[in-house]
């Protein structure tokens, strides 16, 4: 793993339990505890405290947390307590259902995830929601978009398999996807994307260059537009170095919107244990200054510490 966040040594969940019910049920909540439990403990030991919190108090920790917290803080402490594919579910069905839907968190979600992932992810929708995730994106979505988004929410991109005695027409149809922009051409253009290998689409990409002289993302760029262009913009950038696409979500939620306090929390708790340190090593490579720099000079408080802590910055980035 090349997560901020790994598994406490010396781990005692009743201990820690204890610590938090301490924190949350005094005067004032203790807001310091909290972050040096729940930031520094990995998402199993989260789940066992949780377990050991019902026992001590007869009450749920989560809601526990949402009465206590407030603001973004609360988003981020409440977020940790999920188990990875619920809180892949509860970013999806708020992005969804809530008052506008939020085409950028879906894109995140479903153009990054595994086969794996996503089945986790769809069994634990039903099982919060009681409906299903597909139907949601139907009902929601519109168009080629939506189209795409089914197709990765099946989960059923091929793995682990390439032929490049087929890459070559692969490259060739989507080249012809992004000249001829007809409805057929556009759904061949997101059955590639969405079905072939990762090592495949290594292939078909290199290949694509050969044939038109172009990256395929600025040819998708210069092609389409709207969340159709994000999206499959996304499936390439993930496909190709998913810790780059993270960066580069970031540093536009942090830079270009003001600090979008959803896209960042997201980001950071859901890569916390897989790939932050890539992603925090490539935000540094590419824009001058590190992501513990920029949280630190747009977030405060106690959300901020909360922020650092998952980021976990390196001395020199101080």
């Amino acid at each position: 793993t090349q997560g901020t966040i790994l598994p406490a040594p010396n781990f005692n969940p009743i201990m820690d339990a204890q610590l938090l019910g301490g924190a949350l049920q005094g005067i004032s909540c203790e807001k310091d505890v909290l972050i040096d439990i729940l930031t520094q403990r990995c998402n199993s030991q989260r789940l066992m405290i949780a377990e050991a919190y019902r026992d001590m108090y007869g009450r749920d920790l989560i809601t526990d947390l949402k009465e206590n917290l407030s603001h973004h803080f609360k988003e981020v402490m409440v977020g940790l307590m999920y188990p990875p594919a619920s809180y892949d579910a509860h970013e999806l069905w708020h992005a969804l259902k809530g008052v506008d839907i939020e085409e950028k968190c879906l894109i995140d979600i479903l153009a990054s995830r595994s086969n794996m992932e996503i089945f986790q992810t769809k069994e634990a929708y039903l099982m919060q929601y009681n409906t299903d995730l597909q139907q949601d994106i139907d009902s929601e979505t519109l168009g080629h978009f939506r189209d795409t988004l089914m197709n990765l929410a099946q989960g059923t991109r091929m793995e682990g398999y390439a032929d490049p005695s087929t890459a070559a027409q692969d490259a060739m149809i989507l080249w012809e996807a992004c000249q001829r922009k007809t409805g057929e051409h556009k759904n061949m253009l997101q059955m590639i994307l969405c079905n072939r290998s990762p090592q495949q689409l290594w292939m078909v990409f290199q290949e694509f260059q050969n044939i038109s002289g172009q990256d395929i993302v600025d040819a998708i760029n210069g092609c389409y537009d709207g969340y159709f262009q994000e999206l499959l913009v996304a499936i390439v950038l993930c496909i190709r170095d998913k810790p780059s696409y993270f960066a580069y979500r970031l540093y536009n939620a942090i830079h270009d919107f003001g600090f979008h306090n959803k896209t960042v929390i997201r980001i950071l708790i859901a890569r916390s244990e897989i790939d932050l340190m890539n992603i925090r090593q490539r935000y540094k490579e590419r824009y001058g200054k590190s992501l513990f720099h920029d949280i630190k000079h747009f977030a405060s408080g106690h959300y901020e510490s909360a922020l650092l802590a998952i980021c976990a910055g390196d001395t020199e980035d101080y």
